[in-house]
C-alpha cells in the first residue's frame, strides 16, 4: 500500500528518476518539514519520487523474519525489473559525500532510468530483496532511526547535486 507519492519535476526532463522507497511514515513534524524541503530542493536537479509503504498492521504478532517477508513482499511490489535498486544497510559501503555524487554521476552516465535506494524496517531486508539489490551503501557505522535516516539521506542526495553543479551548499 503507498501512503504517498511526491514527485517533483527537474528541469531536465530527461534525466534520471530517483525513487526512495520507505516503510513506515514520519510521525516528527519537524522531521517532515525538513524531508519536504531538501526533497523539493533536489526536485531542481533531478525527477525524485518519494513512497512510503505504510507499517504493518498487527507487527507485533509477527516475528522479525515473518516481518521482513513481508515487508520485502512489499517492497519488491514497488520495484521494477529494470530499476537499479540500492539497499541503506549498515553492511553496505560507506561513502564520503564527494564519493557520493560521483556514484550519481557514473549512475546518470550509465543510462539508468530509475535509481531506486530502499530504507527497509526495524528488523532490515528479507533474503528476496538482498537477493534483488544491486548494491548497498550504510550511511554511517553509528545507528540512526529510520525516520532520521530519510532525511540525512535525501540531504545527501541534494548534497550530491550540488556538488557536481559546483555550487557552494558543501562548503557552507
Amino acid at each position: 500500500m503507498l501512503l504517498y507519492t511526491k514527485l517533483l519535476n527537474s528541469t531536465n526532463p530527461l534525466s534520471m528518476t530517483i525513487k526512495l522507497i520507505t516503510i513506515g511514515k514520519t510521525d516528527h513534524k519537524a522531521l517532515q518539514e525538513l524531508i519536504q524541503e531538501y526533497s523539493k530542493r533536489l526536485g531542481f536537479y533531478s525527477r525524485f519520487l518519494f513512497e512510503i509503504i505504510p507499517d504493518l498492521k498487527k507487527a507485533k504478532n509477527l516475528s522479525e523474519v515473518q516481518q521482513k517477508e513481508k515487508e520485502g513482499l512489499l517492497i519488491l511490489q514497488k520495484i521494477q525489473p529494470s530499476d537499479h535498486v540500492t539497499l541503506l544497510d549498515e553492511h553496505g559501503k560507506q561513502y564520503s559525500s564527494i564519493a557520493f555524487s560521483e556514484l550519481l554521476q557514473k549512475h546518470m552516465n550509465s543510462g539508468i532510468k530509475q535509481l531506486v535506494f530502499v530504507i527497509g524496517g526495524p528488523y532490515g531486508f528479507s533474503p528476496k530483496v538482498y537477493e534483488r539489490a544491486n548494491s548497498k551503501i550504510s550511511l554511517s557505522k553509528m545507528t540512526f532511526s529510520h525516520q532520521m535516516v530519510r532525511l540525512f539521506f535525501i540531504e545527501q542526495l541534494y548534497r550530491g547535486f550540488t556538488i557536481l553543479k559546483n555550487e557552494p551548499y558543501h562548503h557552507r
